[in-house]
């Protein structure tokens, strides 16, 4: 069987709404921090200092709760059908994610993909720093880890499929035959071959099922 991969981002993708602000609502600083992620998505603000930004906002806040916070995210409508449809037609599964660790760890686990990659918020003594670090950090690093997992997988562009909604998704959809915009943004809607509308993400079964007539083997 061709090897397959497929690559979701997870805010506003995999899960529905943004994981940073349902941190910040706990401090009631959410619409400051949508406010800059607005920026970012549309393709507006750098996303390195726009995660800085955001990220900093949320110095203080215990990590106990934002483990909390963030096994309680709700789920895209659609999510589990199409990672569980993906996986049978041959594809690895992967998240990549702009945001935290601390979410797409948890969800990787009841999703059942074969892996994530995100950032991660730095805590002292439990309580956050304001800092992040980690892998998702520049507004090009999901095309640099696709192209990384392609060569490791030895998946050829032709079989990657991307789903996302933002700008920071471009990077990877420089590097997949397959690019899905998922209730996204004007800027990455130009870069797709495909768009969905409605918030269900069982619809990217349909699109790849038209497009190389897979079938749940």
């Amino acid at each position: 069987m061709m090897k397959r991969l497929a690559v979701f981002d997870f805010d506003s993708t995999l899960m529905d709404g943004e994981t940073i602000d349902f941190l910040a609502a706990e401090l009631g600083l959410e619409k400051e921090v949508a406010a800059i992620t607005e920026q970012a998505m549309a393709g507006k603000l750098d996303f390195f200092k726009s995660l800085q930004a955001r990220v900093a906002l949320l110095e203080g806040l215990p990590a106990v709760r934002v483990k909390e916070i963030c096994e309680g995210l709700p789920l895209m409508p659609g999510a589990k059908e199409a990672v569980s449809g993906l996986k049978k037609r041959g594809y690895k599964v992967v998240c990549f994610s702009g945001g935290f660790r601390q979410a797409t760890h948890h969800a990787a686990e009841v999703l059942g993909l074969d892996a994530d990659f995100a950032n991660y918020l730095h805590d002292d003594e439990g309580i956050l720093t304001g800092k992040v670090g980690g892998e998702m950090m520049f507004g090009d690093s999901k095309g640099r880890m696709i192209v990384r997992l392609q060569n490791l997988l030895e998946v050829p562009v032709e079989e990657t499929v991307v789903v996302g909604d933002g700008a920071n998704d471009l990077s990877m959809f420089a590097h997949a035959a397959t690019r899905i915009a998922f209730c996204a943004k004007p800027i990455l809607k130009e870069a797709a071959t495909h768009t969905i509308e409605e918030k269900d993400l069982s619809r990217v079964l349909e699109i790849v099922d038209s497009l190389q007539g897979n079938s749940p083997s």
